[in-house]
């Protein structure tokens, strides 16, 4: 990659310009041509460095249930058990980690008419997990992933709902309870209709949102307007890019997870969002052989770098007692599509393997 390349990548992290040439626009400002901009978005896929251009929901909000899972596996098993969890539509990261006894940590969301905790349950049974640990958000501090592709760093932003505009940083604490933050917002089947074409990867072409706006039967002026109420609205995040980190340099990530003191808990996760290397920040419940309470999710170009990123999270926190958990293959990571018959089809599936199941134990 040379700097056009690096500053390009800077500006599709941003919020990605939703109008009819949005290629011509990043040309101009980083004074080139729409094929240029184009033909380096293209090369940058093709190594894999650019994973996506789509919308960015919020998955509560659309009233999906999600949670972060925590599992155990014989190592001669963990593979199999990654892949097996991997056909769930709903799982949109997943990645071994070293550091602790749980060596698999995913991310899964499923519909409104479906059940998290027995879909974890089926993963965990089908897989033979020696233990599994659902572990839902109870406090959400930061949800924001961005690399400075020029200075080599993180410089992730916040972009929880009620957060302003792409860029400006307004920490601030809400509990999973908090009416506001956790509550589905009522949808039109419109709505939906816009949300999964949005979320789908845009096209590298001059306009590609042409295409988008003609199978919804709108113009692009009504699709981009739509997108914008869909921000005010607080379901939709942001439209932009998500780089493979390994890929741009990033090579190294760590969940770092720390036992806070109960009365401590809103202070130290706030302190801890404000440090721009940290790209997610959770407190989540413990369990009596995991005392840790609050995530951060922080990527450096090595583990040296999450090493300082964690001694200066624990020199601004007072906070020492953590593990760094790292992650040692990357199973999946994308982003959760939604209002998609995936779902409907894995709960078939999954039905038809438990009644297997039970009828070979009769």
């Amino acid at each position: 990659m040379d700097l056009t390349d690096r500053k390009l990548l800077n500006l599709v992290q941003g919020p990605f310009p939703m109008v009819q040439r949005p290629y011509q626009a990043l040309a101009q400002e980083l004074d080139s041509t729409e094929q240029d901009i184009i033909d380096r978005l293209t090369e940058l896929k093709r190594t894999n460095v650019l994973r996506q251009i789509s919308a960015i929901f919020d998955t509560r909000r659309l009233g999906y249930k999600t949670t972060l899972v925590a599992m155990a596996y014989e190592p001669d098993q963990l593979h199999q058990g990654a892949m097996y969890i991997n056909k769930h539509p709903g799982v949109s990261h997943n990645y071994a980690r070293e550091g602790s006894y749980y060596n698999l940590w995913f991310t899964v969301a499923v519909p409104p008419e479906q059940d998290l905790v027995a879909t974890v349950d089926h993963m965990a049974k089908a897989t033979g997990a020696l233990t599994s640990r659902v572990m839902p958000t109870i406090r959400f501090f930061k949800i924001g992933v961005n690399f400075d592709m020029v200075e080599k760093k993180g410089s992730s932003f916040d972009y929880r709902p009620d957060s302003g505009k792409s860029g400006e940083s307004k920490i601030s604490s809400e509990k999973a309870d908090s009416a506001d933050w956790n509550k589905a917002v009522p949808l039109t089947d419109t709505d939906k209709g816009a949300i999964r074409e949005l979320q789908e990867d845009l096209e590298l072409i001059p306009q590609p949102f042409d295409d988008m706006a003609s199978r919804l039967g709108i113009d692009t002026d009504q699709l981009f307007a739509m997108a914008a109420d869909f921000q005010e609205r607080k379901f939709m995040r942001r439209y932009s890019a998500v780089l493979h980190h390994r890929r741009s340099g990033f090579s190294a990530n760590a969940m770092i997870v720390w036992q806070v003191p109960p009365e401590r808990s809103e202070e130290v996760g706030m302190t801890m969002a404000h440090h721009k290397a940290v790209t997610h920040c959770y407190e989540r419940p413990t369990f009596p052989d995991w005392p840790y309470t609050h995530f951060t999710m922080v990527h450096a170009t090595s583990q040296d770098g999450c090493e300082e990123i964690g001694n200066e999270i624990s020199q601004a926190t007072g906070i020492t007692d953590r593990m760094m958990l790292y992650s040692s293959r990357e199973y999946k990571k994308t982003r959760v599509r939604y209002f998609v018959d995936e779902y409907a089809q894995y709960q078939d599936s999954q039905d038809a393997e438990s009644e297997k199941a039970s009828l070979a134990q009769d």
